[in-house]
């Protein structure tokens, strides 16, 4: 019943959401391609770095993960007032459209609901990897925030390429990569609605999902999940 349920949305999201005139490949060419932009620019600028500046590029890593969790978390699965595209997309939409038992899409059409909108690439940019930028040469020097601008956009392509992976045919050449299939086991495990409020909110890296202890290992989605984690 739950797959019919899944075909059925599936077929109603693409007549309803996905325009006639949406093309996946120049949706997934501008992400990339700006992205890439940025990061590039933001490398080009860096001059002198010294060995202190260069730690920016760990710690941001660490923050983006950290973010990448929270939001996930708090956000995408929680209603926040101001917020709602952030959490309409991937709880009332991607959630029903890929399922645990049925992850991969089925043409380059449904990238609309695998990728963000560019509408929410530009945000992420400006109202977050910018301001933080500016604010961090300030603060410390332009190295360093070229160097956060230029690590937070590279995590968030990062961030969309994995995503992709998870949805692609599971026997895809970037499927089958050992840690991508790995990664891809834990966000099946994630689309288990059983599991989906309380588990495995890291899209990339389960660093956060194990500081929080809302790691779960993909086997275990098998069996009967187990009481909410406290934190």
């Amino acid at each position: 019943m739950r797959e019919q349920a899944v075909a059925e949305y599936r077929e109603a999201y693409r007549q309803e959401e996905i325009p006639a005139n949406y093309r996946g490949l120049v949706h997934l060419c501008f992400t990339f391609a700006s992205g890439i932009a940025v990061v590039i620019y933001s490398a080009w600028q860096l001059d002198q770095v010294q060995a202190a500046q260069w730690l920016t590029i760990p710690i941001t890593l660490v923050y983006a993960n950290l973010a990448e969790y929270l939001g996930h978390r708090f956000v995408m699965h929680r209603p926040v007032p101001g917020l709602g595209l952030l959490y309409k997309r991937p709880s009332g939409q991607h959630h029903r459209f890929f399922s645990h038992q049925h992850m991969e899409l089925d043409g380059i059409r449904d990238l609309k609901v695998v990728l963000f909108p560019p509408v929410l690439m530009v945000f992420f940019v400006l109202a977050f990897a910018l301001p933080v930028g500016i604010a961090l040469s300030r603060l410390f020097a332009e190295n360093v925030g070229f160097l956060f601008v230029a690590t937070a956009v590279a995590y968030f392509l990062n961030y969309e390429i994995l995503h992709l992976a998870y949805h692609l045919p599971g026997d895809s050449w970037l499927g089958r990569r050992g840690l991508v299939s790995r990664l891809r086991a834990l966000h099946t495990s994630h689309h288990d609605p059983r599991l989906m409020s309380n588990w495995n909110f890291n899209i990339t890296y389960p660093v956060s999902d194990l500081l929080f202890r809302t790691f779960r290992g993909s086997a275990a989605s098998r069996a009967d999940p187990p009481a909410a984690s406290t934190y």
